[in-house]
């Protein structure tokens, strides 16, 4: 194995929370808390103080803190904020590593020859980031990363903001750290099942025996407990700037006028993206005014932009602003921003072309552009428990809602029905006396189904075969909005299936309406 290389790792304690605070103008001494799945993933120093942790249930963290700031945790923030001071960085000495948002690495032998030693490169780090208004950072100078982030984490106050291991200490550094250091929690759970608490007695044992045992991980966690971390400090290639602005002097108050001032810069946008063999598929604009607003927003594409389609999207921007006679106030500014990427290579067209879809995608584009962002809309699976209330539509371009999959008791077994009335259409659903179909609060029917008509005067349909009840129980805590019923397939003696309900102010079996069909 070869000698660990001399690394500086620079490491700002709770990142998430200052790029949050940062993000949207939040003093950092309040107590806040970003919020993942439903559980902390990290606190301020405030929300600390008041016993929150992470890894706690939200409910938990506000029943600790009463005033806590609860945000979701946004990945893309963390980075987009921590760009800045990675590039402030780089003007100060080249080579650097990111780690993660809020950690970054470096190899010390020049900022130590440059600045007279390890200690003073360190501080001059700190520096750069005090400079930016980023307290609080650390610096862990060791043989190799792991063991130098191990030496920033393990600062204890701003005082003692630089901590630095000897050379060929690192083993004896790291001897006491637990095991949860390594990231790997399988590992340090069979660990400690075999009594290995701490680094150091995982670094006692026996070289073959750990690879036998833990496999090639284990092997790469023994070579770290024992201070010989091989991996190299890797440099970041700098992206390129390919964000374009225009500036208005004086201001511009019509929307024709600044979408023709934002033309030539859409040009150079795409034409940079070009040239670096990349397409946006992604971008953000910021719109700013005379009297010190700042418009924000940004914009998707099914495909990639055009020059013309950056255009389209920062009209559309300002007529959301707009009053008949202009803007409320003048446009001195407009910032077009890359948000997503892709290599150009990936938006080839086919050994066949794609015609059909060209133009498809033209065609909506071209009425959009004329019509405004919203006259262009498809149609998505969002959220909801009917299927009325799951039926969502987009604009053209933009990116169809997340669903995230979460269990539902009660829900209707797949698969869906193809067709879904706008509204449902009134039905009566009988029993074999005769009587109307009804069902109680504990979902109980007054008789099964066996003939339903759609409509006064309807022929009756036989029902063959029948499923149900799948309760709807909404809202149930507001008077004004809350609903309950009841969902039945059935199936009728032409085979055509359908999806049928009773609404709860039915008490008689008169709400019955149909709501789907199945083709």
């Amino acid at each position: 194995m070869s000698t660990p290389t001399r690394t500086m790792v620079l490491w700002s304690p709770d990142w998430p929370i200052t790029a949050a605070s940062r993000d949207l103008g939040l003093d950092d001494s309040l107590p806040i808390a970003l919020i993942d799945k439903g559980l902390v993933l990290a606190c301020s120093a405030a929300a600390r103080a008041e016993g929150v942790k992470r890894g706690i249930r939200v409910r938990e963290a506000q029943a600790r803190c009463a005033g806590l700031v609860v945000l979701p945790h946004r990945p893309d923030v963390d980075n987009r904020v921590f760009e800045p001071v990675i590039t402030e960085i780089e003007r100060m000495t080249p080579g650097v590593q990111l780690l993660r948002p809020g950690s970054l690495a470096i190899r010390a032998r020049g900022p130590a020859r440059y600045y007279g030693g390890e200690k003073p490169a360190a501080l001059a780090l700190i520096g750069v980031l005090d400079d930016l208004g980023v307290a609080g950072a650390r610096v862990g100078i060791a043989d190799g990363p792991f063991t130098a982030e191990q030496a920033a984490r393990s600062t204890g106050t701003a005082r003692a903001a630089v901590r630095v291991v000897a050379e060929g200490a690192s083993a004896r550094f790291l001897a006491p750290l637990p095991l949860a250091v390594f990231d790997q929690p399988a590992l340090a759970v069979l660990l400690q099942r075999l009594g290995i608490r701490d680094l150091g007695a995982f670094a006692a044992l026996d070289a073959t025996d750990v690879r036998e045992r833990f496999g090639e991980p284990g092997a790469r966690a023994y070579a770290l407990a024992r201070g010989l971390d091989a991996q190299l400090v890797a440099p970041r290639v700098p992206p390129r700037h390919l964000e374009q602005v225009v500036s208005f002097e004086p201001a511009l108050d019509r929307i024709d006028q600044v979408s023709f001032g934002v033309l030539a810069i859409a040009d150079a946008f795409i034409a940079g993206h070009i040239a670096a063999k990349l397409v946006c598929t992604g971008i953000r604009i910021d719109i700013e005014s005379d009297s010190g607003e700042v418009s924000g927003r940004s914009w998707l594409h099914p495909r990639s932009f055009t020059a013309s389609e950056v255009v389209d999207r920062v009209r559309w921007q300002l007529q959301g602003g707009a009053a008949e006679s202009g803007l409320s106030s003048g446009v001195t500014r407009v910032t077009v921003t890359p948000e997503n990427v892709d290599s150009v290579g990936n938006h080839e067209e086919g050994l066949w072309g794609s015609g059909p879809d060209e133009r498809i995608h033209h065609g909506l584009s071209r009425v959009q552009g004329m019509l405004g962002h919203e006259a262009v809309l498809t149609a998505v699976v969002g959220g909801g428990r009917t299927l009325g209330d799951r039926a969502t539509l987009v604009a053209w371009g933009d990116r169809p809602p997340t669903l995230t999959p979460r269990p539902w008791p009660g829900q209707l077994p797949q698969p869906a029905p193809a067709t879904v009335f706008p509204t449902g259409h009134p039905v009566h659903v009988f029993g074999a006396d005769g009587r109307a179909v009804t069902v109680d609060d504990r979902g109980t029917l007054s008789a099964a189904p066996v003939e339903f008509s759609a409509g006064s005067g309807a022929k009756l349909r036989r029902v063959t075969a029948w499923a149900g009840p799948w309760i709807i129980d909404e809202r149930w805590w507001d008077a004004a909005t809350s609903r309950r019923a009841s969902r039945f397939q059935m199936v009728d003696d032409s085979g055509q299936a359908w999806l049928l309900v009773l609404n709860s102010g039915g008490a008689d079996g008169s709400d019955w309406v149909a709501e789907a069909r199945y083709d």
